[in-house]
């Protein structure tokens, strides 16, 4: 049975996401939980999923000296992508408002990098999805602020969250992906290290 298999692995999730952890746990992987600070800079010529892909190595380099026979470390990190330019998680209601301004009857780009770092070796995934935000009102963007404080969001919104469910039109790729984590490819590789 491959979830036999998948218990062979001692998984670590380096992420306080209580989505991330959500999707784990639907998806029957048990993991535990190790959230290491770094700080999240990276050079400013990188663009999109190099972004996303440098930073979530980054993160695994907290682990790489600890990590026992076994262990697979688990570092992810999520870039909304616009117009050029990055919008990472925004740090006040006027920059949260400035972001969903932005990307108000338009679309963007979700990208979701992910880490798999193991004692042998260490691999990097990431997924797009593009998403399409309705025209919002400045009404609708300051409820959602106000009531749930998107500051730990990368573009400063859930699209599981009110915004999503009033607000985005249209996604092409993957719906996990934009909620946190690219689950169909966490699994696939995963079932790779075991097989």
């Amino acid at each position: 049975m491959w979830t036999d298999k998948l218990r062979k692995l001692n998984i670590i999730l380096a992420s306080g996401s209580p989505r991330r952890k959500q999707f784990f746990e639907d998806l029957d992987i048990p993991v535990t939980i190790d959230v290491r600070s770094v700080n999240e800079v990276y050079p400013e010529n990188l663009k999109g999923s190099e972004i996303s892909d440098y930073l979530a190595i980054l993160k695994a380099s907290k682990f790489k000296e600890t990590l026992k026979q076994n262990d697979v470390v688990i570092t992810s990190d999520t870039v909304v992508w616009y117009n050029n330019e990055s919008l990472a998680k925004p740090f006040d209601n006027d920059e949260a408002y400035s972001m969903l301004k932005k990307m108000s009857d338009d679309w963007h780009d979700v990208i979701t990098s992910v880490c798999f770092t193991s004692k042998e070796k260490q691999e990097v995934i990431n997924s797009k999805t593009k998403v399409k935000f309705k025209a919002l009102t400045d009404d609708e963007i300051w409820y959602y602020i106000n009531k749930y404080k998107p500051f730990d969001k990368a573009g400063g919104y859930g699209i599981q969250e009110w915004i999503g469910l009033i607000g985005i039109e249209e996604i092409k790729g993957s719906y996990s992906n934009v909620v946190g984590l690219p689950t169909h490819l966490i699994h696939k590789v995963l079932m790779n290290m075991v097989n």
